[in-house]
């Protein structure tokens, strides 16, 4: 199957266009608004220059189609993926863990893994570039970025019961 055919054309004042065609000779667009709005518009089957139904999206409601459209996106815990190949994931330390109690630096996360646990969030609030010496609790939730594979290491080191 061919790759669908994507055009850019950019709007002066506006943002940027994105056409495709798709695999069906469907055409579609998105405007991609300057303010973070997004235009989505869908072209009739029998006149792909006369477009059949327009959306205008807010920055909030793009991100959120995003999340459904994108598979990688389907894990609730993901946060957001990168072109660098960067996830960042919230792992949930449950009170039954090995690590309840311990130190972060007993863990090895970032050496063993190369994946960082850039924050630990707690009913208290959040506590952002934990040390080594940081006390882990049972019910933290920790932000871990990293590759994906270093991220998934990660999430089986903290799972560790």
């Amino acid at each position: 199957m061919p790759a669908p055919r994507m055009r850019t054309t950019p709007l002066p004042g506006i943002g940027v266009k994105y056409d495709l065609t798709t695999r069906e000779q469907r055409h579609l667009s998105v405007v991609a608004h300057r303010d973070g709005a997004r235009t989505v518009s869908v072209y009739r089957t029998d006149d792909p220059d006369e477009c059949a139904q327009s959306l205008r999206l807010t920055g909030a409601e793009s991100a959120s189609l995003i999340d459904a459209l994108m598979p990688s996106h389907h894990s609730a815990n993901l946060l957001h993926t990168t072109d660098l190949g960067l996830v960042a994931e919230r792992i949930e330390l449950s009170a039954t863990s090995y690590w309840n109690g311990r130190v972060l630096g007993e863990s090895r996360i970032r050496t063993d893994t190369g994946a960082s646990i850039v924050a630990v969030l707690r009913r208290s609030g959040a506590v952002p570039s934990p040390t080594p010496d940081f006390r882990l609790g049972g019910g933290d939730t920790l932000i871990v970025i990293g590759t994906r594979e270093g991220v998934e290491a990660a999430a089986a080191i903290l799972g560790r019961e």
